[in-house]
Parts: C-alpha cells; sequence; structure tokens
C-alpha cells in the first residue's frame, strides 16, 4: 500500500512538474509574427492584405502588390486608405537598388500663407481641418502610375480589378470600422452638401455591408483611362464641381498639373544595420537617422526595455530633433533643407553634447541656433516584400480621421486635409502638436511637411527590414522605438509591434504614454528627474516584416490596436 502510495505521489509529482515546464516553455516562448518563405504583405485591413497576397502569388512584384493594396485600401479602409490623399514610397529592389517617390498632395495654385488667419492674424480654428478649404491636390492616383511605371510587372489593369471588386460587391465591417463611421457621422453630415454613402439612418454595427458603388465606378475610369480618368474628364469635373460647392479652391490646373517626384532615398548606418528612408517633404527619414545615431553611444540593451535611462535618454534625443523638424525642414523644392549637415556626426556630436544622464533639459531652452538659423493619427502603413526579395514601404495618408470628411459627390472618394501640415501660422502648433517654421509655411504648388515615416533596413547587404505605422507625430518615434525593440531588446518582430510606446515630440514639452508602458516605480523615476508624463490611448499601428536569418519572412501586423493583418506564403 505504502508501495503504491509512493508511485502515486511520484506520477501525480511528475505529471505538476509537466504542467509547470510546458506552462513556463509557453511563458519564455517568443511571440512571432506570421512565418512564411516566399513573400509577405502587412497592411491594416484584412481584405487590403489578402488583395495583395493574391498579386504575389499571380506572379507579381512587390511593387505590383503595393499599388494593389493602395487601391484596396481606398475602398475598404475609408478613414485613412485614399485615393483622395498622397503619400510616400520607400523601395529595394532584390539586387540592392534603393529610392523613394514622393507622391504628397500640394497646396493648390490659389493658396496662400495667411489663407487661414482672420483680420487680426489669429488662426482660424479647424478652417485647415474640417471642410473643402483644408484639401491639397492628390497625388495617390499619379504616385501609383509612377510605380507602376517604373517597378511594376503585371498590366495596371489586374492591379485595380480587386479594389473594383470589393467596392461592388461590398466590405464586411469590423466592430472597429463601424465605431469610426458612427463616431464621424455628425460631421459627415454638417460638412456634406449631400448624403455620403458612409452615413446612414441607423448605427453601423459590426457585420455590416458597405457598398461603394460610385467609388467602383471612379476605379474603373482610372482602370480604363489611366489616371486621366482621375485628373483629367468626369472626375477631375467632380472635384472641382465639389470645391465650388464648398468654397474649396482647387482647380482643374492643380490636377491636370500634379506630378509625383523621384526622390534620392536619405541613407545612413546604425550600428551594422544601413537605414533607407524618406527624404523631405516627409521629416521620418532625417528624423530617424538623427535618433539612431544619438542612441548608438548609449548602452540601452543593457538598460533594458523602457527602463528609467532608456526612456529618459531616447526622450532627450527627440526633443532635440523635433526641434530641429520644426526649423529646417520644409519641401526641398521650395527651401533648403541641409540634409547632409543634420544627419553628419559632428552635428548631431554638438547637437547632442548637452544631454544629462540625470537631468531632464527643459524644451523651452532648446535652441536651434547650430546652423546659424534662427501632422493624423489616421494615415495608413503597409509593408511587402516578394519571392526575390524586392521591397516596398508605403505610408499613405488623408491626414485626420476620413480626412477633410468631405466626399467628393458622384465619385464617392473622400478628400484629404493635408493642409494642416503647413504652419498655418509659424509657431502655432497643428493638430497634432506640431509646431513648424518658415520653411513649412504655405505657398502655392508646395508640398506640406510629414512625420510618415517609411523605412527599409539592411544587415551585412541583405534586406532586414521593413517598417512603417500611422500615427501622426508619433509616426516617427514608433518607428524608432520598434526598430531598437528588435536589434538591441531582442524582440520577435511581432513583439516589438506589440511592445507598449511612448512619445516625445519637444513641444508640448510631456513624455506621452501608452497604458501599461511604464510601472509606477519607473513613472516616479522620470518624474523626480524633471519629466512631465501623460498617459494616452494607442500609439502607431505597425505594418513590418522581417527577415529571418534562414531567409524566411515573418510578417508582424498590429492586431492589438487595429484590425492590420499580416500574410504570406
Amino acid at each position: 500500500m505504502n508501495l503504491q502510495r509512493t508511485w502515486i505521489i511520484l506520477g501525480t509529482l511528475a505529471l505538476l512538474l509537466l504542467v509547470c515546464w510546458s506552462c513556463l516553455k509557453e511563458v519564455n516562448e517568443p511571440l512571432s509574427g506570421v512565418i512564411a518563405e516566399h513573400g509577405m504583405v502587412s497592411s491594416a485591413h484584412p481584405a487590403a492584405t489578402k488583395v495583395g497576397l493574391d498579386i504575389l502569388k499571380q506572379g507579381g512584384n512587390a511593387f505590383d502588390a503595393a499599388i494593389a493594396v493602395q487601391f484596396a485600401l481606398a475602398v475598404v479602409y475609408p478613414s485613412a486608405g485614399n485615393i483622395g490623399g498622397g503619400g510616400f514610397l520607400v523601395f529595394r529592389q532584390t539586387d540592392g537598388t534603393i529610392g523613394s517617390l514622393d507622391f504628397r498632395e500640394k497646396a493648390p495654385l490659389k493658396s496662400h500663407r495667411d489663407m487661414y488667419l482672420d483680420e487680426s492674424g489669429a488662426v482660424i480654428r479647424d478652417l485647415s481641418i474640417k471642410g473643402h478649404l483644408a484639401a491639397g491636390v492628390p497625388g495617390s492616383v499619379n504616385g501609383m502610375f509612377r510605380i507602376h511605371e517604373k517597378l511594376g510587372s503585371l498590366p495596371m489593369e489586374d492591379l485595380i480589378t480587386p479594389a473594383i471588386q470589393l467596392a461592388r460587391n461590398g466590405v464586411i465591417l469590423t466592430e472597429r470600422e463601424a465605431q469610426r463611421l458612427n463616431h464621424q457621422k455628425t460631421d459627415f453630415i454638417q460638412i456634406n452638401h449631400h448624403t455620403p454613402s458612409l452615413v446612414r439612418d441607423q448605427p453601423w454595427v459590426v457585420g455590416d455591408t458597405i457598398f461603394h458603388p460610385e467609388l467602383a465606378a471612379t476605379l474603373i475610369r482610372i482602370r480604363d483611362q489611366g489616371e486621366d480618368g482621375f485628373y483629367k474628364g468626369v472626375t477631375a469635373q467632380m472635384i472641382v464641381d465639389e470645391m465650388e460647392a464648398g468654397n474649396g479652391i482647387i482647380t482643374k490646373e492643380d490636377l491636370a498639373n500634379y506630378q509625383s517626384t523621384w526622390r534620392d532615398a536619405v541613407v545612413g548606418n546604425y550600428k551594422s544595420f544601413r537605414v533607407i528612408g524618406m527624404p523631405p517633404p516627409s521629416s521620418g527619414g532625417v528624423a530617424l537617422l538623427q535618433l539612431l545615431k544619438g542612441i548608438e553611444s548609449y548602452d540601452i540593451k543593457s538598460w533594458g526595455f523602457n527602463s528609467k535611462k532608456t526612456v529618459h535618454i531616447m526622450t532627450e534625443l527627440e526633443r532635440r530633433v523635433y526641434a530641429d523638424r520644426a526649423t529646417y525642414l520644409g519641401d526641398p523644392d521650395f527651401f533648403e533643407v541641409p540634409i547632409e549637415t543634420l544627419v553628419s556626426d559632428n552635428y548631431l556630436s554638438e547637437r547632442f553634447a548637452d544631454i544629462s544622464l540625470n537631468t531632464k533639459t527643459p524644451s523651452e531652452s532648446i535652441k536651434n541656433d547650430l546652423l546659424g538659423m534662427v501632422e493624423s493619427l489616421e494615415t495608413t502603413h503597409f509593408s511587402i516584400v516578394d519571392t526575390e526579395g524586392n521591397a516596398a514601404a508605403i505610408t499613405t495618408t488623408i491626414n485626420g480621421s476620413f480626412g477633410s470628411k468631405v466626399m467628393v459627390k458622384g465619385a464617392g472618394f473622400l478628400l484629404n486635409n493635408e493642409m494642416d501640415d503647413f504652419s498655418a501660422k509659424p509657431g502655432v502648433p497643428n493638430m497634432f502638436g506640431l509646431v513648424g517654421g518658415e520653411a513649412n509655411a504655405i505657398e502655392p504648388g508646395k508640398r506640406m511637411l510629414s512625420s510618415m515615416t517609411p523605412t527599409i533596413l539592411e544587415k551585412d547587404g541583405r534586406l532586414f527590414m521593413v517598417v512603417g505605422t500611422p500615427g501622426g507625430s508619433t509616426i516617427i518615434t514608433s518607428v524608432f522605438q520598434t526598430i531598437l525593440n528588435v536589434i538591441e531588446h531582442g524582440m520577435t518582430m511581432q513583439e516589438a509591434v506589440n511592445a507598449r510606446k511612448f512619445h516625445h515630440q519637444w513641444l508640448p514639452d510631456d513624455i506621452k504614454f501608452e497604458p501599461e508602458a511604464f510601472d509606477s516605480v519607473t513613472i516616479n523615476e522620470l518624474e523626480q528627474m524633471g519629466h512631465t508624463l501623460v498617459p494616452i490611448g494607442n500609439i502607431g499601428r505597425m505594418d513590418a516584416i522581417r527577415v529571418l536569418e534562414n531567409g524566411w519572412l515573418e510578417g508582424a501586423a498590429d492586431n492589438t490596436r487595429g484590425d492590420n493583418t499580416a500574410l504570406g506564403y
């Protein structure tokens, strides 16, 4: 009996040990994203991701898939996906060729420096945010055709048709999408002189299907007539009629003259990694390189993820980099941007020289005289890698959630409110609290400054990471943190995307942080150093891809903060 009891006890202990080992293994097991061998697409919406993956499976390259995803997002993700906005592409071909395309919106020819000021010179509230006057000349459609000309392989018709089918057949709403539409209903009704297709009497609920027949017709014109199907003819006339109905200023001349611009990527190094970023009018590439070069000399790996020291140093770097952003960055076609100086070792060594490990630097003391010189949360990003190793990082936007809230009557798409990304009045914050200067003042035909940061990293001459996010002014710091999470803190791509984030942007002088980003001890320690901490909601919704050591791909989509989805094959 004693022997039997002994065996029972030993068996029970063995079982408990096995269970505990399994639990421990599960806790310690890294959280990976989607793993695939041949190709990967990560975007803000599952239907758009599927469209991109289907294109890859049909033999299209990463750039074909990017075009298809862009048009699909205009249908399934109208709060940020668009044909009425603009954006940036950073690309790397399998042979190592790199570059970028600027299809950012432009200020209409009738715009002028003081167009959002009253007679006393004060900024008129919401004039650059809501309604027809907030819209810049859209660049997305032109951008997709320029990408196709230079980098595409499949017929353009094949890349637009999936979006047409989605618009015709309807899109099933997720809970988040239904909530967004309901939240914006009042603005849709007040701002438009007609009833947009996004509005109905009863609230939208999860599982509802929304149809876009007018948008389908617009996409058919683009498919059949090329970019002239948007910038000329019927669609252009609809845009101009909409402008006239709402006192907007975009003209047929603005539309017919719009052209995207190929630009040299901003390139630099972080330790053994080569960083390929977007140049101005994006501030992302320059700011990210400044931050990475600044953090390189600090041992944040041993300090730990979101520790007091790590957060303090990252914040001190960010306040100086965002001050530079406000002073030196703008459209390079209108303003001489000192890119080489801003990312040079000599400049950054001097710029960061007064950082203390123990004390916060007040933002008001940060000056911008070392050179002798005195953005929505509803952006969206997608990352794509194909079987040959071509990589596309695209961040695209209509700025605020659903842009200006203006839907072009008869055409079924929303216009952006990107004019708010200019400095309506130098020194006055925009909707994201970003302060701008003379470099970003409004001028006809000028592109507004952006925080969008589509980024590609190489390691030892090979593709390593494709990354980007929405988030307005938090885009730069979110990409910064995600890269460090992988390289310094040993996270998988998915863990880096999911990790709680924080943000500082010079002005206002506070650290915004997500729930659970810091523990109470870290908060107290940072406050004792002089930092002001402000809890907020979500920061960023990353879509990223990492090339693993065996050459396979890990796709990471932020399905904790959004409906983002990664798919591979």
